[in-house]
Protein backbone atom coordinates (compact mmCIF):
# COMPACT_ATOMS: atom_id res chain seq x y z
CA UNK A 1 0.00 0.00 0.00
CA UNK A 2 1.40 3.38 -0.96
CA UNK A 3 1.95 6.16 1.51
CA UNK A 4 -0.70 8.31 -0.24
CA UNK A 5 -3.30 5.53 0.02
CA UNK A 6 -2.48 5.00 3.66
CA UNK A 7 -2.86 8.72 4.39
CA UNK A 8 -6.16 8.83 2.49
CA UNK A 9 -7.48 5.86 4.50
CA UNK A 10 -6.48 7.57 7.75
CA UNK A 11 -8.40 10.69 6.73
CA UNK A 12 -11.50 8.66 5.87
CA UNK A 13 -11.26 6.74 9.15
CA UNK A 14 -11.01 10.03 11.03
CA UNK A 15 -14.25 11.21 9.39
CA UNK A 16 -15.97 7.87 10.00
CA UNK A 17 -14.93 7.95 13.66
CA UNK A 18 -16.47 11.42 13.88
CA UNK A 19 -19.73 10.02 12.48
CA UNK A 20 -19.64 7.12 14.94
CA UNK A 21 -19.05 9.46 17.87
CA UNK A 22 -21.27 12.41 16.90
CA UNK A 23 -24.03 10.64 14.95
CA UNK A 24 -26.78 12.61 16.71
CA UNK A 25 -25.34 15.98 15.67
CA UNK A 26 -26.17 17.50 12.30
CA UNK A 27 -23.29 16.35 10.10
CA UNK A 28 -23.02 17.14 6.40
CA UNK A 29 -20.45 16.36 3.74
CA UNK A 30 -18.67 19.75 3.96
CA UNK A 31 -18.25 19.40 7.75
CA UNK A 32 -16.94 15.84 7.40
CA UNK A 33 -14.64 16.90 4.55
CA UNK A 34 -13.13 19.50 6.89
CA UNK A 35 -12.46 16.75 9.44
CA UNK A 36 -10.71 14.73 6.72
CA UNK A 37 -8.90 17.83 5.36
CA UNK A 38 -10.12 17.34 1.78
CA UNK A 39 -12.66 18.98 -0.50
CA UNK A 40 -16.31 17.91 -0.19
CA UNK A 41 -16.38 16.31 -3.65
CA UNK A 42 -13.16 14.40 -3.04
CA UNK A 43 -14.40 13.32 0.38
CA UNK A 44 -17.69 11.93 -0.94
CA UNK A 45 -15.94 10.06 -3.76
CA UNK A 46 -13.15 8.67 -1.58
CA UNK A 47 -15.44 7.71 1.32
CA UNK A 48 -17.62 5.67 -1.01
CA UNK A 49 -14.61 4.00 -2.61
CA UNK A 50 -13.13 3.20 0.81
CA UNK A 51 -16.22 2.00 2.70
CA UNK A 52 -18.63 0.97 -0.07
CA UNK A 53 -21.39 3.43 0.80
CA UNK A 54 -21.93 7.17 0.74
CA UNK A 55 -21.22 9.23 3.87
CA UNK A 56 -24.92 10.09 4.15
CA UNK A 57 -25.97 6.43 4.00
CA UNK A 58 -23.32 5.43 6.55
CA UNK A 59 -24.55 8.12 8.94
CA UNK A 60 -28.17 7.03 8.46
CA UNK A 61 -27.26 3.41 9.13
CA UNK A 62 -25.32 4.38 12.24
CA UNK A 63 -28.29 6.35 13.55
CA UNK A 64 -30.66 3.47 12.84
CA UNK A 65 -28.35 1.03 14.66
CA UNK A 66 -28.51 3.24 17.74
CA UNK A 67 -32.28 3.56 17.39
CA UNK A 68 -32.59 -0.25 17.20
CA UNK A 69 -30.78 -0.51 20.53
CA UNK A 70 -33.01 2.13 22.13
CA UNK A 71 -36.16 0.47 20.79
CA UNK A 72 -35.09 -2.88 22.27
CA UNK A 73 -33.81 -1.61 25.59
CA UNK A 74 -36.15 1.26 26.52
CA UNK A 75 -39.81 2.12 26.52
CA UNK A 76 -39.31 5.66 25.20
CA UNK A 77 -41.53 6.82 22.37
CA UNK A 78 -40.45 6.33 18.78
CA UNK A 79 -40.56 10.12 18.29
CA UNK A 80 -38.20 10.73 21.22
CA UNK A 81 -35.80 8.12 19.90
CA UNK A 82 -35.94 9.62 16.39
CA UNK A 83 -34.88 13.02 17.69
CA UNK A 84 -32.27 11.60 20.06
CA UNK A 85 -30.42 9.74 17.31
CA UNK A 86 -30.32 12.79 15.05
CA UNK A 87 -33.31 12.63 12.73
CA UNK A 88 -35.15 15.90 12.10
CA UNK A 89 -38.62 14.41 11.85
CA UNK A 90 -40.39 11.21 12.89
CA UNK A 91 -41.54 10.64 9.30
CA UNK A 92 -38.00 10.70 7.92
CA UNK A 93 -36.90 8.43 10.74
CA UNK A 94 -39.66 5.88 10.08
CA UNK A 95 -39.06 5.88 6.33
CA UNK A 96 -35.29 5.48 6.74
CA UNK A 97 -35.70 2.83 9.45
CA UNK A 98 -38.06 0.80 7.25
CA UNK A 99 -35.69 1.14 4.28
CA UNK A 100 -32.68 -0.12 6.26
CA UNK A 101 -34.24 -2.66 8.64
CA UNK A 102 -37.23 -3.84 6.61
CA UNK A 103 -39.90 -3.06 9.19
CA UNK A 104 -41.31 -0.02 10.93
CA UNK A 105 -39.81 1.05 14.27
CA UNK A 106 -42.97 -0.03 16.11
CA UNK A 107 -43.00 -3.44 14.43
CA UNK A 108 -39.30 -3.85 15.19
CA UNK A 109 -39.92 -3.01 18.85
CA UNK A 110 -42.72 -5.59 19.06
CA UNK A 111 -40.57 -8.36 17.65
CA UNK A 112 -37.30 -7.43 19.34
CA UNK A 113 -36.37 -9.03 22.62
CA UNK A 114 -33.70 -7.57 24.87
CA UNK A 115 -31.06 -10.27 25.09
CA UNK A 116 -28.86 -10.87 28.10
CA UNK A 117 -25.67 -10.80 26.04
CA UNK A 118 -23.00 -8.10 25.71
CA UNK A 119 -24.03 -5.14 23.57
CA UNK A 120 -21.15 -5.68 21.13
CA UNK A 121 -22.53 -9.13 20.23
CA UNK A 122 -26.08 -7.83 19.89
CA UNK A 123 -24.87 -5.04 17.58
CA UNK A 124 -22.97 -7.49 15.41
CA UNK A 125 -25.90 -9.92 15.16
CA UNK A 126 -28.53 -7.27 14.46
CA UNK A 127 -26.48 -4.92 12.26
CA UNK A 128 -28.56 -3.89 9.25
CA UNK A 129 -27.03 -4.57 5.87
Amino acid sequence: MSRATEESNRRMLRARDTMDRDYARPLDVPALARVAHVSPAHFARTFRATFGETPHRYLQRRRVERAMYLLRESDRSVTDIAFEVGFGSPGTFSRTFRDIVGSSPRAYRKGAVAAAVPTCFTMAWTRPT
